[in-house]
């Protein structure tokens, strides 16, 4: 197999997490993007939408997005189990990190995108549209506070993809300039997700 990544995305780090929680080792290849390399005719062979992670399997078939990425590694190293095992441990832990992404990641992304410009010499860029999106995220935060008042992990007892998709958004976020750690149940458990090892 074969990694095509960019470690400090997001996204990269997704994958990265569920790699060392589950002990996978593979050769990674890093893609400069913003420097553009996504958009080449090679690497948009692998993944026509230009975005990263891709991993190339040993049978020779490119899988991208995080998520489709991650559950084709659980398939191969099972334990410990990050999608849960019953039916409606799957449906919950897939409901939160849909949650996460949908309500967090997205958003964060969009903000980030459109209030620095960052990739303004490829895509349309709209003030507006990010402060929009950054108003998004922080109108979400309450739904995961009041979640984690509850739980010991967002999607219940077990650690699980949702934890990892919404600790790196949030750590994204504040990295970013959007500080979305205002309430006490998220900054608890965003301290102990962030201490295992995997993180780190």
């Amino acid at each position: 197999m074969h990694l095509y990544t960019m470690s400090a995305s997001p996204n990269g780090r997704r994958v990265a997490v569920v790699m060392k929680e589950k002990g996978i080792e593979i050769p990674t290849t890093e893609i400069d993007l913003r420097g553009g390399e996504n958009l080449g005719v090679e690497f948009k062979a692998k993944n026509p939408v230009a975005r990263v992670p891709v991993l190339e399997t040993d049978a020779g078939t490119f899988i991208a997005e995080t998520v489709a990425i991650s559950r084709y590694l659980e398939s191969l190293v099972p334990q410990p189990n990050l999608f849960g095992q019953s039916g409606e441990e799957q449906a919950i832990i897939e409901m939160w990190n849909r949650r996460a992404e949908i309500s967090l990641m997205i958003p964060v992304a969009q903000a980030f995108r459109n209030l620095t410009g960052v990739f303004k010499d490829r895509e349309k860029i709209s003030k507006e549209w990010g402060e929009i999106s950054a108003e998004v995220a922080r109108n979400a935060m309450p739904m995961f506070e009041t979640q984690l008042e509850q739980t010991e992990y967002l999607a219940g007892d077990q650690f699980s993809i949702a934890d990892i998709t919404l600790a790196l958004t949030l750590t994204f976020a504040k990295a970013v300039g959007q500080d979305l750690f205002q309430a006490p149940a998220v900054i608890t458990w965003h301290e102990k997700v962030s201490a295992r090892e995997s993180f780190n």
